[in-house]
């Protein structure tokens, strides 16, 4: 059988995944941002002629990172905005569809990471996507419109401590949503794009393009619920699935402040001008340089201990409001949505490195103190755990700061709104062969949600080879995923308010009740604010 594919833009060539199931990778969903359309809203892509290879993903976002398995990014790859497509074979009817987004702080990662393979999903009867977008600065840097009292006069001009009075922010917005200045959050704008490109070429792979489900993990979790509220992707998707989603926001004047920091370490001015005589690599090592800094300097606050630069920026035409009051409002209410979290968050950031390590009390009374906590939620983390080290109260404090107290808040929200909610947490968890914990960290409950277990490149996550109990673990949440997308039930009852909170707790079956760890107490963090503002 010739597996090829009529899109709109032209015909695609794909591959035998396995044998029921084929792919079409590296499929352009608009024309690569770079050059005039730098820094601008996407672009329709490039119809070609003949019929296009799809048997190779598409080059990743500008980034710094090499992850196992996955290809890195080279200065000169431009064309970053692709799909990738796995569809059961034979189709009949039209199938259900997820689209999946990667996460990575909105700084690394891409569609090409082992774990995102959609073959074991699309033997359940979906139509699976998976993308890149563009990322860093060059997707979620804000870009000033104009200036005022000297803003972007150079990069040693000195980051006023009040930049309402310094920069007109009003006017940044006006010449945002008039279409005069490049757009903030344009990577949720490239991810409008592929939705719409779901829209129009998605029957050509056998989906149903009125059964669209948008799942993502980590910042990609955040990008899902994002684009709930957002009015450019209304209609674009019935259902949507949020696994750990990252908390902290960025305010117009905190992602300004970022930009002129960003722009000093470049050499440029933080002016479009500036920005735009910057070669992409410049802003990844530029970017790199600021996250550096803010690791080696304990005073420098929230950022010193995991420092994230960017974050979907709100008050602007593309998000004006964060999703927790959007949703609140019933923006999404005739969205159904699927939200999951880990129990031990942030075990994984500590594993790799990219958190700050904290030895003593104090310097956790001093985490505390840079993210406004109030000094009950330290004291309540600490009598639950009573001996432990400090290591462990601080991940856990730090994990559901971040991850877990957002996502409860998220079903909340929706619940509230007259949405349907249904909320799972993670927490398969064992002993290793070097009696080391496998932890339920961030990013475990990827391989089980996708069926993809036996990968040797993913032994890292889910804490070595996996078990018979493993497998079947991923069965039931490959079992989960599909039904969610085909028909809105995952296979629990929906979330039903603040009183009655019913989630799904995801284990493997020979896991005893004893090792299995407790939701924290939520009544600790009714006096923090969400969604985090950073920094």
């Amino acid at each position: 059988m010739d597996d090829v594919f009529e899109t709109t833009n032209g015909a695609v060539r794909g591959f035998r995944a396995a044998e029921d199931v084929v792919a079409a990778l590296g499929i352009p969903y608009a024309a690569p941002p770079f050059g005039a359309a730098r820094f601008r809203a996407p672009r329709p892509a490039t119809p070609w002629r003949g019929v296009r290879d799809g048997t190779a993903f598409g080059p990743v976002a500008p980034q710094s990172a090499e992850l196992p398995g996955a290809p890195s990014w080279r200065p000169g790859d431009e064309d970053v905005l692709t799909v990738n497509v796995w569809t059961p074979t034979p189709a009949t009817d039209p199938l259900p569809v997820l689209v999946w987004i990667h996460g990575g702080a909105y700084t690394f990662g891409s569609s090409a990471q082992p774990d995102f393979d959609g073959t074991a999903l699309a033997r359940t009867g979906l139509v699976v996507v998976t993308l890149n977008y563009r990322l860093g600065f060059e997707g979620f840097g804000h870009v000033p419109a104009a200036s005022r009292s000297g803003f972007g006069s150079g990069p040693d001009a000195p980051v006023s401590a009040d930049f309402e009075a310094d920069v007109d922010f009003e006017a940044d917005a006006d010449a945002e949503s008039d279409g005069t200045a490049p757009p903030d959050n344009r990577g949720l704008l490239d991810l409008i794009a592929a939705l719409r490109w779901v829209r129009d070429d998605i029957g050509a792979f056998g989906g149903d393009p009125g059964n669209v489900t948008l799942a993502g993990q980590s910042s990609g979790a955040t990008a899902v619920v994002c684009l709930m509220v957002m009015e450019q992707a209304r209609g674009l998707f019935r259902r949507a699935i949020a696994h750990s989603p990252a908390s902290p926001f960025h305010t117009r004047e905190i992602a300004a402040s970022t930009t002129r920091e960003i722009a000093a370490a470049a050499g440029c001015e933080a002016t479009p001008a500036g920005l735009a005589s910057a070669t992409p690599q410049a802003l990844v090592a530029a970017s790199d340089q600021v996250v550096d800094a803010y690791r080696h300097d304990p005073s420098s606050g929230s950022r010193h201990y995991d420092p994230s630069l960017f974050a979907p920026v709100l008050g602007g035409a593309t998000l004006p409001v964060d999703p927790l009051t959007a949703l609140a409002a019933g923006a999404a209410r005739d969205v159904d949505l699927l939200l999951c979290h880990t129990t031990e968050e942030y075990w994984l950031l500590d594993a790799v490195g990219s958190c700050a390590k904290l030895t003593t009390h104090a310097r956790i009374d001093r985490f505390a103190e840079d993210f406004g906590l109030a000094g009950d939620v330290v004291e309540g983390y600490r009598s639950a755990r009573p001996g432990a080290p400090v290591r462990d109260v601080h991940l856990a404090l730090f994990g559901d700061l971040l991850f877990g107290e957002f996502t409860h808040r998220l079903a909340e929200a929706h619940a509230a709104g007259g949405g349907r909610a249904h909320l799972s947490v993670f927490d398969r968890r064992r002993g290793g062969a070097d009696r080391t914990p496998v932890r339920a960290w961030h990013c475990a409950d990827i391989p089980f949600a996708f069926g993809n277990l036996d990968d040797d490149r993913l032994s890292f996550l889910i804490g070595g080879a996996p078990g018979p109990e493993d497998h079947e673990l991923a069965h039931r949440m490959v079992r989960a995923w599909s039904g969610f997308a085909a028909t809105g039930d995952p296979g629990w009852a929906p979330f039903a308010g603040t009183t009655t909170r019913t989630a799904h707790v995801w284990t493997t079956a020979d896991q005893p009740a004893a090792d299995r760890r407790p939701v924290p107490d939520r009544a600790l963090w009714a006096t923090t604010d969400f969604p985090v503002l950073r920094p």
